[in-house]
């Protein structure tokens, strides 16, 4: 029941949202060298590996210098990416995934390759489901550069502390994934935005 209404609202979305798209896109590309868009594989549904869609907020090879954002002047973000943060824009051309069938609009955020190797049998339970780009983690670590950025060691601090409590956090979907759960989410998303 939920991939209907991923399709039928990540379709309105897209249609509705198009002339934002094309606007963000426009600043980015004046803005700084380089694509629109940030590709990298994530890991999805069944541990297997696709593609995600975001506007591009760093400068080209931000990556190479670490997976993680940290704090809120992160220097490799542009002046445009902090803008689109910070009103999680960034994340909208995640409708296009969504649309293709290897998101969700609700679900557990999905985590690159390298963190994924470091759950344990248990974590890998939210795996079960397609990724999302909402979750109870992502509400409640919507500051989560910030935090990352008030530590001596950023790295540590998110395996230890911040990746555990998000899958915990994420579970709460995965075990109870009713059509109200999706609802609320995505209502408690908008509002936080909004907030």
């Amino acid at each position: 029941m939920t991939r209907l209404f991923d399709i039928v609202f990540s379709f309105v979305g897209v249609c509705i949202l198009s002339p934002m798209f094309f606007l963000i896109a426009l600043l980015i590309v004046l803005d700084s060298r380089g694509g629109i868009f940030f590709r990298q594989f994530r890991v999805g549904k069944n541990n297997k590996d696709f593609m995600l869609l975001k506007f591009r907020t760093m400068a080209i090879g931000s990556d190479k210098k670490g997976l993680l954002t940290v704090g809120g002047k992160d220097s490799r973000i542009t002046n445009v990416g902090y803008f689109l943060r910070k009103y999680k824009l960034d994340e909208l051309p995640q409708l296009f995934n969504v649309l293709a069938g290897t998101m969700s609009l609700v679900g557990p955020r999905p985590e690159v390759r390298k963190y994924v190797d470091m759950y344990d049998a248990q974590q890998m339970k939210i795996l079960s489901v397609k990724p999302g780009i909402t979750d109870h983690a992502s509400i409640e670590y919507s500051n989560e550069n910030e935090l990352l950025g008030a530590s001596a060691d950023p790295e540590k601090t998110y395996i230890t502390e911040v990746m555990p409590a998000k899958i915990k956090l994420a579970m709460k979907y995965v075990d109870d994934p009713r059509i109200g759960s999706y609802f609320g989410l995505i209502f408690k998303t908008i509002f936080k935005i909004l907030a």
